[in-house]
Order: structure tokens, then sequence, then C-alpha cells
């Protein structure tokens, strides 16, 4: 039963269904005001919110799982009909197991830049690579730029997870350099012909179409590529003499 509950913990479906939640746990409360204080709160730094209709449609969500429920409903002249939410006792469990949940227990992530790296052809020039990490590193010394610390003092207790992201990007720009720094040394080079060849017996192995296409420069990659004998110029005829 215990390695059960922690097979299967409660989690969120995504940050903003935690986000929203925790806002109608702590006043009833309509839509747009929990936009604005997404924002006011800078939690638009650890839920997505870049669609329009995030909120809603999280609140929709939230609804059809009982989480929340609609506190009332009015509508002022010329004014769009407002509907304030509020969690239901359900809710408010529910975030608090959400919340120790995912402070214990990790949950399997699948960004992007993984999937990228775990895709790289062998063809690909260590100088092309080399300038798309440095690519990288220069947007998130930037985006640590810009989100340097909040516009007033708060009690470190509110600002955790601004410092865990900071750190995570710290660590994401330390490990690229160190990368950066063997592909310009050489220390990290495609595979050669010979390398691929010998993983061909390896569950998952490229098949001899990939492989020929990993060839396709006609050069072994992380092999300098040898250089092509000069042809000999052609010697233009000399004249034919007339023999009589």
């Amino acid at each position: 039963m215990y390695a059960s509950a922690m097979t299967n913990p409660p989690r969120p479906r995504s940050p903003l269904w935690m986000v929203v939640l925790a806002l109608a746990c702590e006043e009833p409360m309509h839509p747009y005001r929990m936009q604005t204080l997404i924002k006011e709160r800078g939690k638009d730094h650890v839920a997505n919110v870049a669609q329009r209709n995030s909120v809603y449609q999280t609140i929709d969500a939230l609804l059809r799982a009982e989480l929340i429920a609609v506190r009332e409903t009015s509508r002022e002249e010329n004014r769009p009909e407002r509907t304030v939410y509020e969690a239901t006792e359900e809710g408010r469990r529910t975030l608090q197991a959400w919340i120790r949940t995912v402070l214990s227990t990790p949950a399997r992530e699948f960004p992007d830049f993984p999937a990228a790296l775990s895709l790289l052809e062998p063809s690909m020039k260590p100088a092309e690579l080399r300038g798309l990490l440095e690519a990288r590193v220069a947007a998130l010394e930037a985006r640590l730029a810009a989100n340097a610390g909040p516009p007033f003092e708060l009690p470190r207790w509110f600002l955790l997870e601004e410092e865990y992201m900071a750190a995570m990007v710290r660590a994401e720009i330390a490990w690229l350099r160190g990368i950066i720094d063997d592909l310009r040394s050489g220390r990290l080079r495609p595979p050669t012909e010979a390398e691929l060849r010998r993983l061909s017996a390896l569950p998952g192995a490229p098949t001899e179409a990939a492989l020929q296409k990993a060839m396709v420069r006609g050069d072994q990659p992380g092999e300098p590529t040898k250089p092509r004998p000069a042809r000999r110029a052609r010697m233009a005829p000399s004249p034919r003499r007339d023999r009589r």
C-alpha cells in the first residue's frame, strides 16, 4: 500500500492548476482578478499563462473536477457577466496534497532541450553545434539579467521559486560552457564511422541506410577530412608539325 502511494502520488495536471486553485483557496475570486494577481506576484514565471484563455480553461477543468465551485454570478450595467469562484473543501485538501507531493517527489519531466541533444546527427559540424550552444548561453544570461530580483524587498520565504530557477539556469550555463570548451578544443567530437559501426550490434543501433546518410559528407565525422590529391594540370597539346 505504501509503495503504491509512492508510485502514484497526487499531482496537479500543470503548475497553473496549482496556482489557480491556491488563489481560489485564498478568497473567492473572479478570473480577471486571478490573472492580475498571477502577474503582480510573478506567478507567470512558474506557470504558463502565455495563452489568453489559459486561466479560464484551467478554471473550467477545476470546476469539472469539483475542486472549485461558483460562488456567485453578477452583471453590472453595460458590462459582461462576472462569475466569482471559490475552492471546495475537496479543493483545499487537494491543494495541500499537491504541494506536499511536488515538494517531496520529483516528477518525470520531458523538456525539449535534452530531446534535441539526443537527436544530434553525427554529420553536424562541431563548429555549428558550438555556435548554437553559445547562442543558448547568451539567451540564458539575458534571462538571468532580466529576472535579477523583485522590484521591492520581500522575505526570502516568498522568493524560493525565483532562487531555485536562477540556480538551475546558472547550472545549465556552467555545463554549456564546459561543452563549448570541449567542442572548441576537440575533446568532444562526432563519432567516427568505425565507432558508429561498432555500435551496430547493440539494440537501437542505426541502420546501414542511416549510417550511409551520416557519412554523406564523404569523410568520417569526428576526423579531419583528408586532403584530396590535386589533379595534374592538363598540358595544352603542342601544335603538330606537318611532316612531309
